[in-house]
């Protein structure tokens, strides 16, 4: 498996609860099963993302700006999803701060997708895209297993 479709992997899965949160109301069990998931989901896949996708491109003319704006809309998630934690699940404020931080999540993955990989592929050769694959999924799986003790500056 290359960097690239272990990356669509963990994509699907945020869409997925992105769809799933958006249906819901109120301080549910199910909103907050899925709040928690998703913020699991999107705290462990930046950490890994960042170091096994985009930390390496940040060296190349060619990926650099394109590293750095990935990294750059990591932060605001994690501004998001602060705020959301910060504020009463049952408000108006947390349901449209939510809508936000699923349009920035989208508008992300797309980026991804449609145009960084296709760069990533004229960077990374078959060998250097299977390694780090490895390395991501190596580091996910830690993360998802002890999160939230695992994301750098949660200890």
């Amino acid at each position: 498996m290359k960097i690239y479709e272990a990356i669509k992997n963990d994509h699907d899965i945020q869409r997925n609860l992105c769809d799933k949160i958006v249906t819901t109301s109120g301080e549910s069990q199910e909103r907050k099963k899925l709040w928690e998931d998703l913020k699991k989901e999107l705290e462990v896949h930046a950490v890994a993302e960042e170091r096994y996708f985009y930390s390496p491109l940040i060296d190349t003319d060619k990926m650099q700006e394109d590293a750095r704006h990935g990294m750059a809309e990591h932060h605001e998630m994690d501004k998001l999803i602060q705020e959301l934690n910060d504020t009463d699940m049952s408000s108006p404020h947390w349901l449209s701060t939510l809508q936000k931080l699923v349009e920035k999540v989208k508008h992300h993955l797309k980026d991804e997708e449609e145009d960084f990989f296709k760069k990533a592929k004229s960077v990374y050769s078959e060998e250097e895209a299977d390694s780090l694959a490895k390395s991501y999924e190596a580091t996910v799986d830690k993360y998802r297993k002890s999160w939230p003790d695992s994301i750098p500056g949660n200890e």
